[in-house]
């Protein structure tokens, strides 16, 4: 069904938050006043109402409020899968504006209607998510993607946000402090996101930085149509996962596409210091002979030297053996904090490195199956357990840095894919863990000088 119009006014806006406040009241009442009758009845259907309620209170809205939908469906271990199985939707299936509204977005970017501009203009969009929707188009005898922002989208990301803090209370269970550091490195990036011309300009960077990485295929983009809310680029064949996995792919097929997914962000981690950071579904298309279509650059995190230094030693076994090195990456990384007693330091650490040892297992192979499902749910299971740990709740400052929120986007997104895709993937320790060492032996000894 396509939407017609977005509320725009930040009063109108909030009142649809309001409105659903109130129907996911309802539903706790309607919940316990069945639990009265049924004392064995589970919060299921509970989860299922609540889920469906703000799905399309946010779809509504889009924007920024939509994105956080989308975030939260990679963060499986944070909410009930109710939640996030609505939540995927968001990433490439939202309900699409009207052909009015598409219309009065390229006047406004161009002084044209679409069909002004290219030969032929699909008014119908081919998938639609939180920031923007995508149309197929066709110009000099090429078939275009036209990738088209929802109006309003920039201007209410502050505002949106507000509103989105007592749903982030609710669910994620996050302190003041911890809120307000994800809330600027989420902002920050949301903004970036609606810069069409900033998105065009990296996508030209990393094609031409990640071209050498064998079955990968980007888009060619086109500067004739820069604009901050319009981008086109070349269409690109291929299927998105859910729809790839239907056609029951061979073993072969699901590990060179797993493994140009991996080689991607392996090389931009470490070579470029910079990396795609929305790794969900809807930003990659699966072709038949095992190649990889990446198709949205907007969400780049660049990695200060710094933090990459002391984060990714975290892969390094040599590093992780040395419990001095593990203090100082810790401490760094502001897991733990002076605050803490020395009770809590002991169980904090001790939740740390098992959280490390656990997301570095695939580094440990030289080719690690994704597929094992018992791996995935330990990573699940262990994020649940460490989400509750009150030692962990309990900091002035919160916990963590703000670098590590979109980094650590990025590796789930990646590991949930690949266990999705059931692919088989050469990983190991390569040539960039020597760097690390050095680094760290450097400055073990520059503390004892």
């Amino acid at each position: 069904m396509e939407q017609n119009s977005i509320p725009s006014g930040k009063v109108e806006r909030a009142m649809r938050f309001m409105k659903t406040g109130v129907q996911i009241g309802g539903n706790y009442i309607k919940h316990y006043s069945k639990k009265l009758v049924d004392p064995e009845l589970t919060k299921d259907a509970l989860h299922e109402e609540n889920a469906e309620d703000v799905y399309n209170a946010l779809s509504e809205l889009k924007g920024s409020a939509l994105k956080v939908a989308q975030m939260l469906s990679m963060e499986k271990n944070v909410l009930p899968r109710q939640y996030t199985n609505k939540f995927i939707m968001a990433q490439y299936s939202a309900p699409p504006l009207s052909g009015p509204l598409i219309v009065q977005t390229f006047v406004k970017q161009f002084g044209k209607a679409p069909q002004e501009l290219f030969e032929r203009f699909d008014m119908k969009a081919s998938n639609a998510a939180s920031i923007g929707q995508v149309h197929q188009a066709e110009k000099d005898g090429k078939k275009l993607a036209v990738k088209i922002q929802y109006p309003g989208v920039a201007d209410s990301i502050k505002s949106d946000l507000k509103i989105v803090k007592p749903i982030a209370f609710r669910l994620l269970e996050l302190n003041e402090k911890e809120f307000d550091k994800y809330i600027k490195e989420v902002e920050s990036k949301l903004l970036e996101e609606t810069d069409y011309e900033l998105e065009l300009k990296r996508s030209k960077e990393f094609t031409s930085l990640c071209a050498h990485i064998p079955d990968l295929v980007f888009s060619n983009y086109y500067e004739e149509f820069k604009s901050k809310r319009v981008l086109v680029m070349d269409w690109l064949p291929g299927l998105h996962l859910d729809e790839f996995l239907k056609t029951n792919p061979s073993q072969e097929v699901r590990d060179r596409i797993g493994q140009a997914m991996w080689n991607f962000y392996e090389f931009q981690v470490h070579a470029l210091k910079a990396v795609h950071a929305d790794p969900h579904p809807g930003n990659f298309l699966m072709m038949e002979d095992g190649r990889l279509g990446i198709i949205d650059f907007g969400c780049v995190k660049e990695i200060p030297e710094d933090f990459y230094y002391h984060y990714f030693a975290l892969l390094v076994p040599e590093i992780m053996q040395d419990e001095a090195s593990i203090t100082r990456i810790m401490e760094q990384q502001q897991i733990i904090n002076p605050e803490d007693s020395p009770e809590a330091r002991k169980v904090i650490t001790n939740a740390f490195l098992r959280m490390t040892n656990l997301l570095r297992e695939p580094f440990n192979h030289e080719v690690f199956d994704f597929g094992n499902d018992a791996y995935i749910d330990e990573i699940y299971k262990l994020g649940d357990e460490v989400s509750k740990m009150k030692e962990l709740r309990n900091s002035k400052e919160g916990r963590g840095s703000q670098h590590a929120l979109y980094i650590n986007r990025t590796y789930f997104g990646i590991y949930s894919m690949l266990n999705m895709l059931r692919a088989r993937i050469r990983t190991g320790i390569g040539s960039w863990s020597e760097p690390l060492i050095q680094y760290h032996i450097a400055e073990e000894k520059a503390l004892q000088d």
